[in-house]
Order: C-alpha cells, then sequence, then structure tokens
C-alpha cells in the first residue's frame, strides 16, 4: 500500500471572473497566462481551466459550476482577473461543494494602465466582504495578489491544506478499546470529530482479539513477515514474533477493509496496554509504525485526537508522520557535551520526544526491533516484544496537535524546529528535539492549553500549511498556539518573571 490509497488527490478549478464594466479579455487572457505558468511549473494535472468566465451574471456561475464539477475539481479557485463581480463570484463560492480560494491580478505593466488596468487589487476586498455576508468559508493567501506565476505559486500552497479539508470529510477514525488506566489526558470530547466531519467508530478490545485469533494461519501471514524480514535486516532480534506481528497486521488491514463503510480514509486510535501484551502476546507498536508508512496513522493509547493530527500531518505533507510524548529533559552533562556551542538553543529549547516503538523505520537512523523496557518491568518480557527501537532522523520538524480539550473546545498548536543529530543514549522510538523557546511555550501554550502529553511530528516545516488548515476548519486563531519568539509575551506570562 502507498501513501497516496489514503489521501484524496486535488484537482483545482481555476474560474475567472470580470466585472462586465472591464474588459472580460483582460480577465481571459490573464487567467491563460496563469494556467501556462503553473503548468510550467509544477504538475498540471492539478488544475482544471475553466473555460467560462462569470462576467456579472449568475446565469454564468451556474455555468462555470456545472462545468468545473463535470470535470471533476474537488477545490475552487476564483481569480479575479479584474475587479470582478462581487456576488456572481461568491455565490460560486457558496454553491461549490470543497475547499475555495480566491486570488487576483497584479496590474503587469506601467505602460498600460488605462485600458489593460483591471483593478483586482480594489476587488479583492469587495470579495472578502461579500463572502463575510453570505458566511463563506474560503482561503485567501497572506498576499492574495500577484502576477502570474506568483498567483500560480499562491495555488501550488493551497493544494495541501484543500487536500487535507477534502481528507476530513470522509475520514473516518476508529478506535479500539477505552483509554488506560490514568490516562484521562488523552480525552477525546466526539461533538468536535462531527463538527469537523469527522466520523468514528468506537470498537472493544474483545472484538479486536476476536478478529486476530480468526486470522491465525493466515495463507498471507508469510508474505507480510517476509517484507518484515526485509524492512528490519539486522535490527531483526526476535524473529520468533513476525508470524505473529503479521497476523495482527492483516488483522487491522481487513478490520478497515470491512468497517470503513462509505468513508473513502481511515485511521486507527490503537490500544497497546495494559491487558493487551498478556492476551495477544506482543505490544503493536511496529505494526503500528508500518502501518503509518504506508498512509494509515496509528496512535498509541487510543488517542482519538492525536491520530486525527497524524492524519493531518500525513495528508499536508504527503509524507510518514509520528507521535511522541512530549517526554523528558535533556540531562545537563549531555546538553553541556553534545549540544552547548555547537547548535544555537539553551537547555530550555531542547527536550526529549519518545514514544515505545511506533516511528516509522524510515524515520529513524537505524532500528531495532526489541522489547518494552517499562512494560517488562512489571510483565514478562516475552509478551512486551514488538517495539521499534531507534533515534530519530535529525532534521527539520513541525510538533503539533488539534485538540478538542477538557472544555470541549477545539484548540490547536504548532511549533517547528529541529531534530539534533545528537545522540539520545535511550531506549524507545526517541530524538533530542530543539525548538526556539520551547519552555516558554511548554508553559504557556501546552500546559495552560491544557493539552495531553502526545504530540505528532511531521518531518518538516509544515507550519504555514497546519496553521491554514486549522483556520479552515473551524478553529479560532486565537486558539492555535505557536511558540512565540524571544521578547513577545504570552497573554499568561508573567511581566516580571
Amino acid at each position: 500500500m502507498s501513501l497516496e490509497m489514503n489521501m484524496p488527490k486535488v484537482k483545482l478549478g481555476i474560474v475567472a471572473v470580470s466585472r462586465d464594466c472591464f474588459p472580460e479579455s483582460l480577465s481571459v487572457t490573464r487567467r491563460e497566462n496563469l494556467v501556462k505558468a503553473y503548468s510550467a511549473k509544477y504538475d498540471a494535472e492539478d488544475i482544471y481551466e475553466c473555460p467560462v468566465c462569470i462576467v456579472e451574471s449568475e446565469i454564468h456561475m451556474v455555468q462555470a459550476l456545472e462545468d468545473i464539477k463535470k470535470a471533476g475539481c474537488n477545490a475552487l479557485c476564483v481569480y479575479l482577473g479584474n475587479f470582478g463581480p462581487e456576488i456572481s463570484e461568491t455565490l460560486l463560492a457558496k454553491h461549490f461543494d470543497g475547499p475555495k480560494m480566491f486570488v487576483a491580478a497584479a496590474e503587469e505593466t506601467g505602460d498600460d494602465l488605462c485600458q489593460g488596468r483591471g483593478d483586482a487589487y480594489c476587488g479583492m476586498l469587495n470579495a472578502s466582504y461579500n463572502l463575510a455576508l453570505r458566511n463563506i468559508k474560503a482561503y485567501i493567501p497572506e498576499y492574495p495578489v500577484g502576477d502570474a506565476e506568483d498567483c500560480a505559486d499562491m495555488i501550488h500552497e493551497f493544494l495541501p491544506i484543500a487536500r487535507a479539508v477534502i481528507a476530513l470529510q470522509d475520514l473516518k477514525i476508529i478506535s479500539f478499546g477505552p483509554r488506560p488506566l490514568n490516562f484521562l489526558a488523552c480525552n477525546a470530547p466526539i461533538k468536535q470529530l462531527y463538527n469537523l466531519g469527522v466520523e468514528i467508530k468506537e470498537n472493544s478490545e474483545l472484538d479486536l482479539f476476536e478478529a486476530f485469533n480468526k486470522h491465525e494461519g493466515d495463507e498471507r501471514i508469510p508474505a507480510i513477515v517476509k517484507e518484515m524480514e526485509e524492512e528490519l535486516g539486522a535490527g531483526n532480534k526476535k524473529p520468533e514474533i513476525l508470524t505473529r506481528l503479521a497476523q495482527y497486521e492483516l488483522t487491522l488491514k481487513d478490520w478497515i477493509r470491512d468497517h470503513k463503510g462509505y468513508r473513502k480514509y481511515v485511521t486507527i486510535a490503537g490500544k497497546c496496554w495494559p491487558a493487551f501484551q498478556t492476551q495477544f502476546g506482543f505490544v503493536p507498536c511496529y505494526v503500528n509504525s508500518r502501518l503509518t508508512a504506508q498512509g494509515i496513522p496509528v496512535s498509541c493509547e487510543v488517542d482519538i485526537y492525536g491520530a486525527l493530527s497524524e492524519f493531518i500531518g500525513t495528508v499536508v505533507s504527503q509524507d510518514a508522520v509520528t507521535l511522541l510524548d512530549i517526554n523528558n529533559t535533556v540531562p545537563k552533562d549531555l546538553y553541556e557535551a553534545d549540544i552547548k556551542g555547537k547548535y544555537d538553543y539553551t537547555l530550555k529549547d531542547t527536550f526529549m520526544g519518545f514514544h515505545c516503538g511506533n516511528t516509522a523505520s524510515g524515520k529513524l537512523t537505524s532500528c531495532e526491533m526489541k522489547y518494552q523496557m517499562i512494560m517488562a518491568r512489571t510483565l514478562p518480557e516475552e509478551v512486551t516484544q514488538g517495539t521499534l527501537e531507534g533515534d530519530i532522523v535529525p532534521g527539520d520538524i513541525t510538533f503539533y496537535r488539534l485538540q478538542s480539550t477538557a472544555d470541549n473546545k477545539l484548540r490547536a498548536y504548532i511549533a517547528q524546529g529541529e531534530v539534533l543529530p545528537v545522540a539520545t543514549r535511550s531506549f524507545g522510538s526517541i530524538g533530542i528535539f530543539a525548538i526556539p523557546e520551547m519552555g516558554r511555550f511548554y508553559r504557556h501554550v501546552l500546559i495552560e492549553g491544557n493539552y495531553p502529553h502526545h504530540g505528532a511530528v511531521a518531518f518538516g516545516h509544515y507550519g504555514k500549511e497546519l496553521y491554514e488548515v486549522f483556520k479552515y476548519i473551524g478553529v479560532d486563531v486565537d486558539e492555535i498556539g505557536y511558540n512565540q519568539p524571544k521578547g513577545v509575551r504570552y497573554r499568561t506570562e508573567n511581566p516580571f518573571a
């Protein structure tokens, strides 16, 4: 299975609009230039050029709407080639069922500012006013006016945002069992899931155990075992449990096939303790990592909003993500020896992100499939096998989460940073993370916002895209936390501290 199988492909329809007292040819020519610019720089399959230019007419609007529907467009760009008809252009956005954006054409040359002037800079103001009048949600770039090349870049930047918005409308979260005892922090008020358009199917661990037992001897198991052996290589430290792990992987995949219903995309919030090990005879971490690498994120400890967050990051980045505990501090002696003077971070900017072994092998510097050390402190070691251990690959990351918190309010946070190329000297899937001003972010966003200890990690800097996704799906901008730069005080920060 590939990543792309569990996320939509965006096809964005570009519809030019024109005010009737401006030349229609101005918008049409500018639309054609925009399409040429996009096709020259990006994949032409991403976009569709609607031949209908909406000129101050609701009939044109209906014609354009039908045309982009027929072309299979699931996202829309309303392109103000000139001032634009504020009513018809916003009606198009109202009746289009999918994410939409508005961009506007800049003037091309100082030699043609009479008949060739379009005034879309002005028209965008009226468009935004009319969008608000009709309660229409639309993405407008930070600076939404530009030439053909600029607008092509804006459209390309919108694609991951649109992809996430579309995906959430067809997502089902499958969960197994209640959260482990003393894990109330991973609370999951489901009302906000429904508000987002997400479906959830909560299942019993016993149902999963029954399905697992029915897969014993499945003829597909040897092929999965072979895949695992090839992936693990020398890191295959517990080959005797691969058959059971393969059986579990097939159980989850068949469960998805049989239970996703009318939804196209799926993510899983799985149970991994306390009874899982003793009954299944292993821990599911390695299988979770494999499914996540295949585009089906699996969260630990029945973290439903963690699974949702992982899915959003997977769709935005089109890459595997992971879910980690914001786990432990970096010891001072390790910081002094390996970080100070080599990297521009204070001790409080650093922390270790950890989970037992759920991170995809491709996101680890090297990996070994072993036992879970924490669980083995109270259980026989033989039932705690199945973690994928290794230091997380160094490089840029985005730490983020979407959560309905204890007060049933939708909140999110985003912080960009990096995983340092510094050995952790520890166990599990783990890395040394560095985020500018992390100490203050930890206190005044994570703690103050009542977030749980799990954070999703995307491998790359995706803060800009995630921020726009969260805005588009309805998170109040005042509830999107981020790591404030030094000198910028948080609302709850003591000014005298």
